[in-house]
């Protein structure tokens, strides 16, 4: 028998017992993975980003378990009445592809354009600005919002130019549904939210959900609108506006504030065959208590009936003093008054009946998340000839519109890029924030909020994801470039003007043919 030495005896039982420890853990982790518990990605809200994240991550082959804490998924689009998407660029790619789903159903969408405006056809006319059904337009149509000649958008380019769809939010939830569904590989969990996260060493090892349950991933997206999970993980945060000296933004206060953008109260009103005022509620005055009726944005449904948005209901400094119960009461009182208002003011609208107010409030700003890059009006202004970053996985081109927080507004000449590292929390490995608390400053978001983008930013996240698992890698460490690619094979927009390629797809409208997932 070969006589070994002690040391190296010694050594040997070490490396034996080595090997014994990475054969159990490889085994631990295929135990793990292979639990029903366990999947390739979690996301965390499943409104427009984490939507677009979900779905784009399942298309690609990973499973992925959706927790969304309300009984429908949408997010603003369904639940607070959010059913139109603005004109802008960057909409094309799934947005385009639940577009023509929606076609498919009675009424279910349409393409918008400028009707009456107080603004060009005076306040007698029409108690702010309406947006009517427009059987001339296509999608194409809705793609852009910037002059593109270095000035900004006059009357004659806003009637001619600016176009949106008008959808109805029973239809496009069952829409998300459906493409969640046939996926096959998309667990979805409403009513339901997370109790705690466990991190260790800058990544997420797990949740606890509001049903028990422990459930585990090898990547997580949060799109909730505060990133409410990034700021269980411990994220660094923003709130309200930053001052001048944190991000050198023109416009900026001298001091932080806790100001953020006016949240809306949405209601629907449908036609009636006689003509009345309707009388008010108990207890809710004629008169306005508030600092004035505003202005209302009216988007008429294919069927007739508008959608009415009083812009804001309620400023955002009210909306952070109260409850969230209260403040939804408040809003509440304050569409009743307006109605009237708007009843009395312009006869035309007796002939209508207030059918709904949306189950919750209309947020445009919250908390938002401190990522690797933080997306400043700098880049707002620079736009997509002067940015030079290598990562941009979606554009815009939406109006600095802060509704009532004041400081710097108006038009983008440009369209402008959004980093992927403005989806990357700093100091985290494996999660993703894709929604209105991406890493945005207040004036930034005031832009970057609108529900396209948002979804785009979403469909970057789970691509992200997908090309992260599939070759190893932290999500920090996604290459641009591959992703840039895989983001349009998928037919996303990230150049201007759009490619010609990419324009021929978007010209074919035909219904895409769906059924509503169990």
């Amino acid at each position: 028998m070969q006589q070994i030495s002690r040391r190296r005896f010694a050594s040997t039982l070490g490396a034996m017992a080595m090997g014994g420890m990475v054969s159990a853990g490889k085994r631990a982790k295929a135990q793990e993975r292979s639990a029903p518990d366990h999947y390739d990605v979690i996301v965390v809200g499943i409104g427009s980003g984490g939507f677009g994240a979900a779905c784009a991550a399942a298309q690609q082959g990973l499973r992925v378990l959706c927790i969304e804490q309300a009984p429908q998924i949408g997010g603003n689009a369904v639940a607070s009445g959010v059913t139109m998407w603005e004109p802008g660029v960057g909409g094309t790619g799934l947005p385009f592809l639940i577009y023509r789903r929606l076609k498919t159903a009675p009424w279910g969408a349409a393409i918008y354009s400028f009707g009456r405006h107080f603004s060009w056809d005076g306040r007698e006319a029409f108690p702010g600005g309406e947006h009517v059904p427009d059987l001339r337009r296509t999608y194409t149509d809705t793609l852009r919002r910037h002059r593109g000649d270095g000035q900004p958008a006059d009357t004659a380019f806003r009637k001619e130019h600016w176009h949106g769809v008008i959808f109805e939010p029973g239809v496009y939830e069952q829409v998300l549904r459906a493409m969640l569904g046939e996926t096959g590989r998309a667990v979805l969990l409403t009513g339901t939210t997370f109790e705690r996260a466990e991190v260790q060493d800058g990544a997420v090892t797990g949740l606890v959900l509001s049903n028990g349950t422990r459930v585990t991933a090898r990547a997580y997206i949060d799109g909730t609108g505060g990133g409410a999970l990034c700021r269980a993980c411990g994220c660094e945060s923003l709130y309200g506006q930053e001052s001048a000296d944190r991000f050198g933004e023109e416009g900026a206060p001298e001091q932080p504030n806790t100001l953020t953008n006016g949240v809306t109260l949405i209601f629907r009103v449908a036609p009636a065959e006689t003509s009345a005022v309707e009388p008010l509620p108990e207890g809710i005055p004629e008169a306005c208590w508030w600092d004035g009726f505003p202005a209302m944005s009216a988007v008429q449904y294919p069927n007739g009936g508008y959608n009415c948005n009083m812009l804001p209901t309620l400023s955002g400094q009210e909306f952070a003093a109260l409850e969230y119960a209260a403040a939804y009461e408040e809003c509440r009182r304050r569409v009743y008054a307006f109605w009237r208002h708007v009843q009395r003011g312009w006869p035309e609208f007796q002939r209508y009946r207030l059918a709904w107010i949306a189950p919750a409030l209309g947020v445009r700003e919250s908390t938002r998340i401190a990522g690797e890059y933080v997306l400043t009006l700098h880049d707002l202004r620079a736009g997509l000839s002067k940015q030079q970053h290598p990562d941009i996985i979606t554009i815009a081109d939406h109006s600095i519109d802060r509704h009532g927080a004041g400081g710097i507004g108006g038009e983008i000449l440009e369209p402008y890029g959004v980093p992927y590292r403005c989806l990357v929390p700093k100091g985290f490995t494996n999660l993703l924030i894709a929604s209105r608390g991406a890493s945005l400053s207040s004036i930034a978001a005031s832009s970057c909020r609108l529900s396209r983008t948002i979804m785009q930013l979403g469909q970057a996240a789970g691509t992200a994801a997908a090309i992260a698992l599939d070759q190893g890698l932290d999500l920090p460490a996604v290459p641009p470039g591959v992703l840039q690619a895989r983001l349009r094979e998928q037919h996303v927009q990230l150049e201007w003007p759009v490619p010609p390629g990419l324009a021929a797809w978007l010209q074919d409208e035909s219904a895409i043919a769906w059924s509503a997932a169990p």
